[in-house]
């Protein structure tokens, strides 16, 4: 029986991709260097450390990836605290307060900053529902690698048999599934290009999960 569901952030529980995207490229154009929408694509489920080291393996920039990373996240923070329309993504709020209602532990596991996640959290009230958060920061290596959820799966109170990931990107379903956890992976609408065909399971809705469901999902999957 699945106890513990271990949800990612951006493009599954809030869609901060296009301040992200506005930041970024906000950020590009002052470093005065060309990426293109593949690049960008490719680096999505990266902590923002990630993002920069690659970009400085690619193009001349003189910066110290710290330094880029304090801009970058200026930007966003500006962004973010003057985008009034920003929600939850249809259905989540609602899948968290069952599962929560129901004794499942929801832990957090993002590549986003600790920075960014307390923003989130504070603005639509999630402490109450999640025992743990796990920042991508906290790791030198991001998501395909699995360390972000091989860490998350042990704060669950149940082995890793008993829990699933939450997953909207290609890095990030294949860290869950290198990390041996079962993935539920979320075709939204705001991930573009994103290859979930490794996860065990892909929804389109989170109105197709419920308590019931995900409760059941680690036998069910090893049924078929």
């Amino acid at each position: 029986m699945i106890q513990t569901v271990i949800f990612d952030m951006d493009g599954v529980i809030v869609d901060t991709e296009p301040v992200h995207r506005y930041a970024y490229f906000q950020h590009f154009e002052e470093l005065n260097i060309a990426v293109t929408e593949d690049i960008y694509t490719s680096f999505t489920g990266l902590s923002t450390r990630n993002v920069f080291q690659k970009l400085k393996e690619s193009f001349e920039i003189n910066q110290k990836v710290e330094d880029l990373i304090q801009r970058k996240r200026s930007i966003f923070n500006d962004a973010f605290d003057s985008k009034e329309d920003l929600e939850l993504l249809e259905g989540v709020e609602n899948l968290i307060k069952e599962l929560h209602q129901n004794g499942m532990q929801l832990i957090l596991a993002s590549s986003a900053s600790k920075v960014t996640i307390e923003r989130v959290f504070r603005r639509f009230k999630l402490h109450e529902y999640f025992t743990h958060v796990v920042s991508g920061e906290d790791f030198p290596k991001s998501k395909p690698h699995p360390a972000i959820f091989e860490h998350a799966a042990s704060l669950s109170i149940a082995p890793k048999e008993n829990c699933i990931v939450i997953e909207d990107s290609t890095n990030g379903v294949r860290a869950s599934k290198a990390a041996g956890i079962l993935c539920v992976g979320y075709n939204s609408i705001h991930s573009k290009d994103q290859d979930l065909t490794e996860a065990d399971v892909v929804i389109n809705h989170f109105n197709e999960l419920g308590f019931d469901a995900v409760k059941n999902l680690d036998s069910k999957l090893r049924n078929n």
